[in-house]
């Protein structure tokens, strides 16, 4: 991608990686973010579009899926999707990832759930060796009492700041507002992982641990870091 700067570069060649995935008539599930808007423009110019059914985490994903002439479908207990394709904010070296800088992670793990696979798309520079190198956890909680919920969970963890636009709480597509926090330096991630979900007030968090099949990591020489798990 010539002229491109190197995240452009990177996302690009991981979203080619991805796109090669899906075939012709399958239901493919796909989350949100400027990787997965990069893979449903590669899969809108070929002339089996039509043919892919799509479920969509987010308004924007549907939007765009549309619009590329994909047939967008809802998860009603009887769908299964082959593959699922989502970005992540960070992944670690067992393809435990976090996710939820879009304010999208409660659709997105729904989606997954619903899939045979889950294959990451992400750039190169995503990648840590322990979760929470670069990032906060983003936490899904209900709106009632959300400071009560916010006090439980820094029981769990060192901080927890509700996530603001301009003067007003974001809020999810369902409706909830989002804790970002900062995850602890040591300690099983899953253990805390299962503390957080059983924690009143909170709807689903971003860690999504033992999810992910395949990771793939564009980098801005055009090359795919391939992890596997």
């Amino acid at each position: 991608m010539e002229g491109a700067d190197p995240q452009t570069r990177a996302r690009m060649a991981s979203a080619r990686a991805a796109a090669e995935l899906v075939e012709p008539d399958m239901a493919i599930g796909l989350g949100s973010g400027r990787a997965v808007f990069a893979v449903i423009d590669l899969l809108s110019e070929r002339s089996t579009a039509a043919s892919l059914k799509v479920a969509a985490a987010s308004s924007r994903t549907e939007e765009l899926a549309v619009r590329a002439g994909m047939e967008v479908v809802e998860l009603d207990g009887e769908l299964r999707l082959d593959l699922a394709i989502d970005g992540a904010d960070e992944v670690d070296p067992q393809i435990g990832l976090i996710k939820g800088g879009g304010a999208a992670l409660l659709r997105e793990k729904l989606v997954i759930a619903a899939a045979e696979r889950f294959v990451v798309v992400a750039e190169a520079s995503k990648r840590v060796e322990r979760l929470g190198a670069t990032r906060s956890l983003p936490v899904e909680v209900v709106r009632y009492a959300w400071p009560d919920t916010r006090r439980r969970l820094l029981d769990l963890m060192p901080s927890a700041a509700i996530r603001m636009t301009g003067d007003e709480p974001v809020a999810t597509d369902e409706g909830h507002y989002l804790l970002d926090c900062k995850l602890p330096p040591a300690g099983d991630l899953g253990t805390l992982a299962s503390a957080i979900k059983e924690t009143l007030g909170v709807v689903e968090h971003g860690l999504f641990l033992g999810m992910a099949e395949q990771a793939l990591l564009g980098r801005s020489d055009g090359e795919v870091e391939i992890l596997s798990r």
